[in-house]
């Protein structure tokens, strides 16, 4: 969904003193930072009064106007969350007048938004209004503020959490690209599953923003970004350090701190430099002690090497253990064998680690060329054991598996962009190119037995996936109207896959490239209204261990969708965004992790409308609506025989966020998932749930605290569900039924930050 948005600013019209015809022009080159951390704004939205020329801040917070008539100027600076600034400046014969401009941060105001060309492809930014409007408990928490897109924890905590969006069951991440800083988090060919994606290295305490945007309609997102996109930004600089302490029900104790180490020395020599670190655990709410443990550390730097190049360089380490209770059936419930929250094998369980390192380079140009360079590395480690069908397979010891693997990621993202005037037209065109090597070594799915025996060898083997890309991207502001994007990349894959238990080991390989044209156009009526049309061509990627499997078979099966779109204001604190959408792909293999083999599951339909509403009721009080429906099908089945398991129907979030100038601050908040085909012909079904939370905060200059409830009514409710035949030990035959892992009881949270 498309929100492109700029703070207005009322001021008072300003009327150009009249002058003679020069025959020199002056220059205005001006740079915005932010007042708190001294950094660079960038997307600040400039605009010279009565003129009607504007232009947004680059990566390093620079703006450039050329050809200005000596005389003085009244120059309007705006920016969602900051308060809106007019400067005067006094432009001269034949020289270029410099400016510096610092913006303060400030309360949103929805009625000065207003719906802008100048934005017109701008990704949908969260941080400019749901995130500074309700409060964040974990960066899962921050993953739900997309619009219509729901997660599903049920390994305990320590597993990566199931995705669901615009009619997809996304396991762990399949069709849906994940980011931070620009750094990939989905995992190809992972051993749980393709694109397993593992947000919690994430601290969230340090997320400054996330932007999104759902459908294959960027140039400049390939790989997994079939049903949309998310990019997590964490802060370049903190504001001041911090220590936090949080404690809750169910054994639940956590510790964050970061701490500045430049300070104010290095703001003025525009450098900043901060180590954070994070602590967690806890038993959880089921019968069977989770023993959950995390830590995270967090190291960042951002400087200047030059005067118009910026470095940042962040590292990062995480790790995590934890046991868990597992799917349990429905049946056991019901004849009382287990509890709501009990285990059938209490002996699940994993452990997992990553190391990131991540070096971003941008470089503006005089001429206002930027150029992005980023390298990124990670080493990561995995093992899971669970058991989703008992005594099935080995009625003697049992179905538990374990899958393993150790992996080195590392690859390249850069690109330049340039900006044109061409009359009374403006074109952006931006080239770039990218590569994404994945190594792993001993991927494993094993028959094991109480996590230290293992039975039998199902999957052993080493992964090398390559993916290298190159992309264009013209962005055209016909008019103060009209806006057209275009867009085309090319993706090219080279997969193998040496199988270490085949006699001899044997490797094959695979290879294909794919490319992939994108279409936007934007409307914008006036400041209150703009239609889009988004299309885009993507493509649906598959595990290394299926596309090798497949003798030259199509392994980049094609994914087309369509978004049509509108953005109002039908009054002054009213914003509403609603979309009709349309996506259908080609294929799917896909590689079940838990099983080791490859189900395709032919050609699938997907669509629906996306309604969004934010409104601010008072000056303090905020409202947001989100409504999404999908109508999600297989094309190659009969009908009543052509449902996509698990794949949502219609979901809605929303509530109140409460902003007060005396500290008070908080948001009551729910979340719904109607009941949904859990197989193919509908005949299970899983079950939808209602879920209210509630986040209240008391912040001072030098402290916070705040109380975080879960499940503010205590609903019984089930997080994941899944239709799967299992055998009880003791059971004659395999019982095909709903698997549940129970979601969160009432839950409640308290914290203190401490800032200096």
């Amino acid at each position: 969904m498309v929100a492109f948005l700029y703070a207005k600013i009322r001021t008072t019209p300003f009327c150009l003193i009249s002058v003679p015809v020069y025959a020199h022009l002056g220059n205005l080159y001006g740079t915005v930072y932010d007042q708190a951390t001294n950094l660079p704004l960038r997307g600040v939205t400039v605009q010279l009064t009565g003129l009607g020329k504007a232009m947004l801040t680059n990566e390093l917070g620079q703006y450039r106007f050329d050809g200005l008539v000596p005389a003085p100027y009244k120059i309007e600076l705006s920016y969602v969350g900051f308060t809106p600034t007019v400067i005067e400046v006094v432009i001269q014969d034949d020289r270029t007048t410099f400016v510096k401009t610092t913006l303060a941060s400030t309360s949103v105001e929805l009625s000065e938004v207003v719906v802008s060309a100048q934005r017109a492809h701008d990704q949908q930014l969260i941080s400019s209004l749901d995130i500074k409007l309700r409060p964040i408990t974990n960066s899962q928490e921050i993953l739900r503020m997309v619009p219509g897109l729901f997660i599903g924890q049920h390994a305990g905590g320590g597993k990566a959490e199931q995705i669901f969006l615009r009619g997809f069951d996304l396991d762990h991440g399949t069709d849906i690209r994940l980011t931070v800083d620009g750094m990939p988090v989905n995992m190809v060919s992972h051993a749980h599953g393709q694109g397993y994606a593992d947000l919690h290295f994430v601290i969230p305490e340090l997320v400054e923003g996330v932007e999104f945007k759902k459908g294959p309609y960027n140039a400049e997102k390939g790989n997994l970004a079939t049903a949309g996109w998310v990019d997590f930004r964490t802060r370049t600089a903190l504001d001041k350090s911090f220590a936090k302490l949080e404690a809750g029900q169910y054994d639940t104790y956590r510790a964050v701190a970061g701490l500045d180490l430049l300070g104010q020395a290095g703001r003025t020599k525009n450098q900043s430099a901060y180590l954070a670190s994070e602590y967690s655990y806890t038993n959880s709410y089921f019968d069977n002690p989770q023993n959950f443990k995390r830590v995270n550390v967090l190291g960042k730097y951002h400087g200047h090497l030059w005067p118009n190049t910026t470095l940042t360089l962040t590292g990062s380490t995480f790790w995590s253990k934890w046991n868990h209770s597992g799917q349990i059936p429905e049946r056991t419930v019901a004849s009382g064998l287990t509890g709501f929250f009990g285990s059938i094998d209490p002996t699940e369980g994993g452990e997992t680690s990553r190391t990131n390192a991540n070096i971003q380079l941008v470089t503006a140009t005089p001429k206002n060329h930027i150029i992005k360079n980023q390298f990124f590395y990670s080493n990561y480690n995995f093992e899971l054991y669970s058991n989703f069908t008992f005594f099935k397979e080995d009625s003697l010891n049992g179905d538990q598996i374990r899958q393993k693997e150790g992996r080195s990621l590392f690859g390249y993202n850069g690109s330049y962009s340039t900006q044109t005037t061409i009359g009374k037209t403006s074109w952006t065109t931006t080239v770039g190119a990218q590569y994404r090597q994945d190594v792993t070594y001993h991927t494993e799915l094993s028959h094991t037995k109480n996590r230290v025996e293992t039975l039998s060898p199902i999957k052993f083997g080493n992964i090398n996936e390559i993916n290298a890309a190159a992309y264009a991207d013209e962005l055209i502001q016909l008019s103060t109207r009209f806006t057209v994007n275009a867009g085309v990349r090319v993706d090219y894959f080279c997969s193998q896959y040496a199988d270490l238990l085949a006699t001899p080991a044997t490797t094959k390989r695979s290879a294909q490239a794919i490319v992939s044209p994108k279409l936007n156009l934007y409307y914008t009526a006036n400041p209150r209204v703009q239609l889009y049309l988004n299309t885009g061509k993507g493509f649906h990627s598959n595990d290394a261990r299926v596309v090798t499997s497949q003798n030259g078979r199509e392994i980049l099966p094609a994914a087309y969708g369509s978004d049509l779109g509108i953005l109002f204001k039908p009054f002054p604190k009213l914003l509403v965004n609603a979309a009709a959408w349309y996506l259908w792909l080609q294929q799917e293999f896909v590689y079940v992790g838990d099983e080791g083999v490859v189900e395709p599951s032919g050609r699938s339909r997907r669509q629906g409308i996306d309604l969004s509403v934010r409104y601010q009721i008072t000056k303090n009080l905020y409202a947001d609506l989100d409504l999404n429906t999908a109508k999600p099908r297989a094309l190659d089945a009969e009908a009543g025989q052509n449902y996509l398991p698990l794949a949502p129907t219609f979901t809605s979030t929303g509530g109140l966020s409460l902003q007060t100038k005396y500290g008070f601050n908080g948001s009551v908040r729910y979340r719904y998932l109607a009941d949904r085909p859990a197989n193919e012909d509908n005949s299970i079904v899983a079950n939808g749930y209602f879920v209210t939370d509630m986040q209240a905060n008391y912040a001072k200059r030098a402290y916070t605290i705040g109380l975080s409830v879960q499940n503010l009514f205590n609903t019984r409710w089930k997080e994941t569900q899944f239709a799967t035949e299992s055998r009880l030990k003791g059971e004659s035959a395999p019982v095909d039924e709903i698997h549940f892992t129970p979601g969160t009881p009432f839950f409640a949270r308290l914290s203190l930050t401490y800032f200096w």
